[in-house]
């Protein structure tokens, strides 16, 4: 079973795009030039999305390299005993929502410590892909096309956010703890 699930995912991707390609050819789609146009369009989606990307970035830089996120921490500390949820987690849930490339880099971090089989490694790995980057996407895809009011979309994004990481501790706890 095991090695039908490794050619299959070995094979999908080609298989699939292939299929692309023949299907738009026997439609008669100009596919390269459909390609360029695509492309085009991407390009000025990513120069749009730059500042928002790059005022994202510095607002993260600035909350974890200013010693806010550790005091926050600390102020978590008892709370966090309480309900035997280790710490060294928080900078991960409270990145997550934010940077996904911070989070990825708290996840590695939390796995090279204590190894990808502990318990925090598998709450890390489980938390990582149990919750999404709700600022990020908000910022880059609401800006990309203009949205202003983005406050009920932002609300339901880190309450969603909330949830995966409540799930993630209670049922990695359960199977792993």
């Amino acid at each position: 079973m095991y090695g039908l699930i490794t050619m299959l995912s070995l094979w999908m991707i080609p298989v699939l795009l292939s299929f692309i390609l023949i299907y738009a050819v026997y439609k008669k789609v100009p596919v390269y030039e459909t390609f360029v146009e695509g492309a085009k369009g991407g390009f000025g989606t990513a120069v749009k999305i730059i500042p928002h990307l790059v005022g994202m970035m510095v607002a993260v830089t600035i909350f974890r390299e200013s010693g806010a996120l550790d005091l926050f921490i600390s102020f978590l500390h008892p709370i966090l005993q309480f309900f035997h949820v280790p710490g060294d987690i928080v900078p991960l849930a409270l990145l997550r929502p934010i940077s996904g490339t911070g989070a990825l880099a708290v996840t590695t971090d939390i796995i090279a410590q204590h190894g990808p089989d502990s318990f925090l490694g598998r709450l890390a790995s489980t938390m990582q892909g149990s919750t999404d980057t709700t600022l990020y996407v908000l910022t880059v895809y609401f800006g990309a096309v203009g949205v202003r009011n983005a406050v009920y979309s932002l609300k339901v994004g880190l309450w969603a956010d909330l949830a995966g990481a409540i799930a993630s501790i209670v049922i990695v706890s359960l199977v792993f703890g």
